[in-house]
């Protein structure tokens, strides 16, 4: 049986504006309806080739109740989520998945997979897998290449001996860092170089001696991580205090690079790591001339051009545009020349100069009981739209500063002030001032929406004290 383990971290940088450090781009349904999360727990289900035991994801405390939202609209009841106090790269967060498995199931075969890939074949992609799997029970690492279609300067490379002809694990010559555009040419006419998409396979026995040879000091430190781990609501928190002392450190840098059984697996199915947002153009649907619509977009007389809206009461058009990307949130648009793809990781560290919100926060925040927006903003006062799950309530709190008023706009809600308590419905509504204990919560079947206005000298997220709350937060955590 193997284990998935799901790596749902990131930074969100590469599709911005629809990908940011609090929304990343695994989470976001980018092509089809389904989030690229979702896709890959379903590549990750049992098939006629290969048998699964159910995921263990690892994420941010920031992203955890995203995760299991998503799990839940897909179905899927997983294995152990694992909370990384900070980021610290696939080097700490891989080992930290083979201690928990060493203990918890050492027999399995964990395969490990970012989560923000496209690999829409999921039988030949099963087949890849079940190739590899003699070679795991023999001791061996495996990793998954990609058989390249065009000389890429994004993509790390795998040296192997000869040009592969098969499906059956190869031996791995070495790793290539990414290449300048001439070497990138020379290794793709070679045949003898295969794209890295950093899938890795192995038992937890195997992999924990790698790290005990090639990077020793990262396994002890992890391990205190591991085993100082306390659950959390259903997820287990790594320790903070361990953690901060792991290296930052991929596990190609830390292992992979120095191990001498590694084997890898051509894969010749579709691939694409969506890297940027001209790989999201080759990918999705496009007309006879190039033109690929997404959401509330029209494109006139365009050529090789994305035009994609994520606010369906905002239309973007586009006329004459030829090898153009224009994507458009509420708060933020992206108009670039399709060849400058990579380039936009470059708007993050220009915006936070500017203290620009955008660079980092999603419009949409997540919480473990629903979402908000802030729809308008003054000095002294800002309007929200919350959207609130069946059955969730905020935390019982206060705030300080900021009184609000709040508008039924669908649903039922139950309101707490106080000692007092009352059902509010669809254009029914509750002022709630500054000082008051108050609750709200989502009492009907479907979700409940309602209109949130502040008022007051300091509206931030952190003006919050909690009483009680049936998600574990402290008074420092943000809003709900």
């Amino acid at each position: 049986m193997i284990t998935p383990v799901l790596l749902a971290g990131g930074a969100g940088t590469r599709l911005w504006p629809l990908s940011r450090k609090s929304y990343p781009k695994q989470f976001s349904p980018i092509l089809g309806n389904s989030s690229l999360f979702q896709k890959a727990l379903a590549r990750f289900t049992t098939g006629k080739h290969v048998s699964f035991r159910p995921p263990v994801i690892l994420t941010n405390s920031g992203s955890r109740f995203i995760v299991t939202e998503q799990l839940e609209q897909a179905g899927i009841d997983p294995g152990a989520i694992l909370i990384e106090p900070s980021r610290r790269n696939t080097g700490p967060a891989i080992l930290a998945a083979a201690l928990y498995l060493m203990e918890n199931d050492p027999d399995t075969v964990m395969l490990v997979a970012p989560s923000d890939h496209l690999i829409p074949d999921r039988n030949s992609f099963h087949r890849a897998i079940q190739s590899g799997l003699h070679a795991v029970k023999n001791g061996r690492i495996v990793t998954f290449g990609i058989i390249p279609t065009r000389a890429d300067t994004g993509f790390g490379y795998l040296e192997i001996d000869a040009c592969p002809n098969g499906d059956g694990p190869l031996p791995l010559r070495s790793f290539v860092e990414k290449p300048p555009k001439e070497q990138a040419s020379e290794m793709y006419a070679s045949g003898k170089h295969l794209w890295n998409a950093g899938i890795f396979m192995f038992s937890p026995d195997v992999i924990l001696k790698a790290y005990a040879k090639h990077a020793a000091g990262l396994l002890s430190v992890v391990a205190r991580a591991v085993n100082n781990a306390r659950p959390d609501l259903g997820f287990l928190r790594l320790d903070e205090n361990a953690w901060r002392d792991c290296e930052d450190i991929s596990i190609d840098y830390a292992v992979m690079e120095k191990a001498d059984n590694i084997s890898v697996i051509p894969y010749s199915g579709k691939w694409s790591d969506l890297g940027g947002w001209d790989a999201v153009w080759k990918e999705g649907p496009a007309d006879r001339n190039g033109v690929s619509l997404s959401g509330t977009a029209t494109g006139i007389d365009c050529r090789n051009t994305l035009l994609r809206s994520e606010d369906e009461h905002q239309e973007i058009v586009g006329i004459g545009l030829n090898d153009i990307m224009a994507i458009a949130m509420p708060d933020a648009v992206l108009v670039a020349d399709m060849n400058r793809s990579q380039d936009v990781k470059r708007v993050i560290a220009t915006l936070k100069a500017k203290n620009a919100p955008q660079a980092t926060t999603f419009p949409k925040e997540h919480r473990p009981w629903g979402w908000f927006e802030v729809l308008v903003q003054g000095d002294k006062f800002k309007v929200k739209r919350i959207s609130m799950h069946p059955g969730a309530a905020i935390s019982l709190q206060s705030h300080m500063h900021r009184s609000e008023h709040w508008v039924v706009v669908e649903g039922k809600a139950r309101v707490t002030i106080g000692e007092y308590v009352s059902t509010l419905k669809v254009n029914q509504s509750a002022y709630i001032p500054a000082g008051a204990i108050h609750r709200l919560e989502n009492i009907g079947k479907q979700p409940m929406v309602l209109i949130e206005v502040q008022t007051g000298d300091y509206l931030e997220e952190d003006d919050i004290t909690r009483f009680e709350d049936i998600y574990a937060r402290t008074c420092s955590s943000p809003i709900g």
